[in-house]
């Protein structure tokens, strides 16, 4: 959890870099939609990975699709402790 917290801190100080030095900064420039659908091709390369793949290739996908998440929840301003509070909710 430390590690995410820090890669969050990150993603929010890169998304204001210049876009030509920063793949955060691109992906903030180029929009939400485009977040999206990035989040979405990684979901699938992660998907199939997860099927065929051996696990270094798997962990390789999950650590792309995690980085979009977290972009996606930085795009939305929501935090990943609210994740993790909803997450704690549904155990109960």
């Amino acid at each position: 959890m430390k590690y995410l917290l820090e890669l969050l801190k990150v993603i929010k100080k890169n998304k204001k870099k210049d876009f030509r030095i920063s793949y955060t900064a691109t992906l903030f420039k180029k929009g939400k939609i485009f977040c999206i659908k990035k989040f979405l091709e990684e979901a699938r390369e992660f998907a199939i990975s997860a099927k065929y793949s051996n696990k270094k290739n798997i962990i390789y996908e999950a650590s792309d699709l995690l980085y979009h998440f977290l972009v996606l929840l930085e795009f939305k301003k929501i935090s990943i402790t609210s994740v993790m509070k909803e997450l704690k909710r549904r155990k109960k």
